[in-house]
């Protein structure tokens, strides 16, 4: 069952939504050759338990990390590690979950290591546009499908593939609420969006293959064919006055 919020919980969804982008944008800062993924990790779970939240994904089915950081054609749940050391060229995606008084912030971003290639910087902007056109969708009447299918046909209009096995999804109380959104579909297909609504929406792009696999260590998801990819999310809320961006700090986030 879809679980509407009231403007008091969006409120609330709104401190969770605000930790969870801090703590992305502090990690997105520190990335640079030389830095190890586990770096980024404990700099996120230090600032989101001095503002007196919880690490999300920590213990999430057994996740071992507070964030996911997933580099180059790992496209997400990577595990974060002292060995994975981060080169020039590198793209890494960070994914940072906070749960406040009671709510969710989930949240995630595509980082370039110093000067990184024309294609690696082009996916970057083409998963993060995208992202805008499905928010654009989020509007009462409008339906689930509405959002994957701006999605899919922005990325795939420039050549590139959207991730199927693994979607966005509501956000709340729990990481992880119905309805599910996924970066493909049909325009006036799927759960009609009204007022109270609260979702994450994050387009899972590749370069090339949208076929995904899941590494030995249970968790890090890798394209079959190698090809690079990014990753882009906010939690949004609808409201009779439009949409909001929860998570969102920042305007190069």
């Amino acid at each position: 069952m879809i679980q509407l919020k009231n403007a008091e919980q969006i409120r609330k969804m709104k401190d969770a939504g605000r930790i969870t982008g801090e703590a992305l944008l502090l990690a997105g800062e520190a990335v640079k050759e030389g830095v190890t993924t586990k770096h980024l990790d404990d700099i996120i779970r230090r600032h989101i338990e001095k503002c007196g939240a919880v690490p999300t994904f920590l213990g999430y089915g057994g996740f071992p990390g507070s964030a996911c950081i997933s580099v180059n054609d790992q496209v997400i749940h990577g595990i974060p590690s002292p060995e994975v050391v981060l080169r020039e060229g590198d793209i890494v995606k960070i994914d940072v979950g906070a749960t406040y008084r009671g709510f969710v912030g989930d949240s995630a971003n595509t980082f370039p290591v110093g000067r990184v290639s024309r294609e690696a910087a082009a996916l970057i902007e083409c998963t993060r546009n995208s992202f805008y056109k499905g928010a654009e969708q989020v509007r009462i009447g409008n339906r689930i499908g509405d959002i994957g299918s701006a999605v899919q046909r922005y990325c795939e209009e420039r050549g590139y593939g959207v991730i199927r096995k693994y979607v966005g999804h509501g956000v709340g109380h729990e990481l992880h609420e119905p309805p599910d959104v996924p970066n493909y579909g049909t325009p006036g297909r799927g759960p009609r969006l009204v007022a109270g609504m609260t979702l994450a929406i994050e387009p899972m792009v590749s370069a090339g293959s949208y076929e995904v696999r899941e590494l030995r260590d249970g968790w890090t998801v890798v394209t079959v064919d190698g090809s690079l990819t990014a990753h882009y999310e906010h939690s949004v809320a609808l409201t009779e006055e439009g949409i909001v961006f929860l998570t969102k700090i920042d305007s190069t986030l």
